[in-house]
């Protein structure tokens, strides 16, 4: 007899299973490689009302239907708790209610043991692989993913949140996108949508709604120059600044550039393979593409000049904020005489945005922050070989951007 209580107390201990419930039978199933585990209340046990917390209620009746979860495997057998649940009627509320239990969440199919265990696996994994792994459903172990990154984005602070950093980043293929919003000051992801238009922007004053955070509290944007980016802006913070991102500048100026030289290139046959020649920064030339711009960079070529345009407009950058606006509309004059139309098209493009430009100079924001996120977002996305909904995604950028320890901040 003392065997069989001791056989029981070993469980007990194991599933830290707190009073008034105790283990009063298991079960093991070889042929199944299933461990069951029959857990009781003890007879007269008093519990606390779900609804208002109310201490000493008593059992009104019981469930007929076991309960299930999933817990940790024992050794190599799958592990089920079963339970037949109470509920009590409260003096004080008045209400009869399923008592809430130590093991699992309401609702939830897994013990919060087992839950630890597959979401210290997903962080690190893809779910999939996961889901293999534990031989469970990947769609039963994305809601519980879910349920713990909603849980831990309601946590995020954003009362303090002055500056903010957007872009867009690719779900799937046929243009299909997430925005991203990031608070500059603390480099975390604070809001992340679907799409990419001006929507978005809409969505975003929702949240902060949401939060209680008044719209003007927001005083500084940057984003690239979308149109729909800046409409949004405009419209939903008409009292906030953009700064235009300089690195999505020089992208642009590139962009030019390379239309240049493939125009060129049909009649200027040396142009061959040479476009990351004019595209990299020098020091990151390799030596073959250094001895190719050695031979080039003397010769008359309207990519030369393009060229030349490129490095000044870069070197803007790099001067004081007394004196950009004189080097913008010297550089502007510049190119719009260059006769080289992707060149001119640059340059008035620019012009329309100058304010947005300059703006760095006073707040020196930049998304090569996001650049940085955008490409562990997408590293996780061909790590998972895509995401079957834009909501899995969403989370899985939470998780990962933020790197939220999950457990903690739920």
């Amino acid at each position: 007899m003392k065997d069989f209580y001791e056989d029981y107390n070993v469980f007990e201990m194991a599933l830290e299973i707190p009073e008034p419930w105790y283990v009063f039978h298991h079960e093991l199933a070889k042929e199944e490689k299933t461990l069951h585990i029959y857990i009781e209340y003890r007879k007269g046990a008093e519990f606390s009302c779900p609804n208002c917390g109310t201490s000493g209620c008593k059992v009104q009746d019981i469930q007929d239907q076991d309960r299930t979860w999933r817990h940790l495997d024992f050794w190599q057998y799958q592990t089920i708790l079963h339970a037949r649940m109470p509920r009590v009627k409260c003096e004080s509320c008045g209400k009869i209610r399923t008592v809430l239990i130590d093991w699992a969440r309401p609702g939830a199919g897994f013990s919060m043991l087992f839950e630890h265990h597959v979401l210290s696996l997903m962080v690190e994994m893809p779910v999939a692989a996961v889901a293999r792994k534990v031989g469970e459903h990947d769609t039963r172990l994305w809601r519980v993913f879910k349920h713990y990154v909603d849980k831990a984005v309601e946590n995020i602070d954003v009362s303090k949140v002055k500056s903010v950093a957007m872009d867009e980043t690719s779900r799937t293929r046929g243009h299909k996108y997430v925005t991203l919003f990031v608070d500059t000051d603390t480099k975390r992801v604070i809001f992340v949508t679907t799409g990419k238009g001006a929507d978005v922007l809409r969505e975003f004053c929702q949240f902060l709604d949401s939060k209680g955070v008044p719209h003007t509290q927001i005083k500084d944007f940057c984003s690239d120059m979308s149109p729909s980016f800046i409409s949004g802006i405009e419209e939903a913070f008409p009292e906030a600044s953009i700064t235009f991102d300089k690195f999505h500048v020089m992208k642009m100026v590139n962009e030019a550039l390379d239309k240049v030289r493939r125009q060129e290139q049909a009649s200027q046959p040396e142009l061959k393979d040479s476009r990351f020649v004019w595209l990299k920064n020098q020091e990151n030339l390799t030596e073959k593409q250094k001895n190719k711009y050695a031979k080039l960079k003397d010769m008359d070529l309207a990519t030369g000049r393009a060229y030349r345009m490129k490095l000044s407009l870069q070197k803007m950058f790099t001067k004081s904020a007394v004196i950009s606006e004189m080097y913008f509309e010297e550089w502007y004059n510049w190119a719009i005489r260059s006769q080289l139309e992707p060149m001119i098209k640059l340059a008035q493009s620019l012009k329309k945005h100058k304010d947005g430009i300059l703006r760095w100079f006073t707040t020196k924001m930049t998304n090569g922050l996001l650049e940085g996120i955008n490409s562990l977002v997408q590293a996780a996305k061909r790590k998972a070989r895509g995401y079957r909904s834009p909501e899995n995604f969403i989370a899985m950028i939470y998780a990962t951007v933020n790197k939220m320890d999950l457990i903690k901040e739920s």
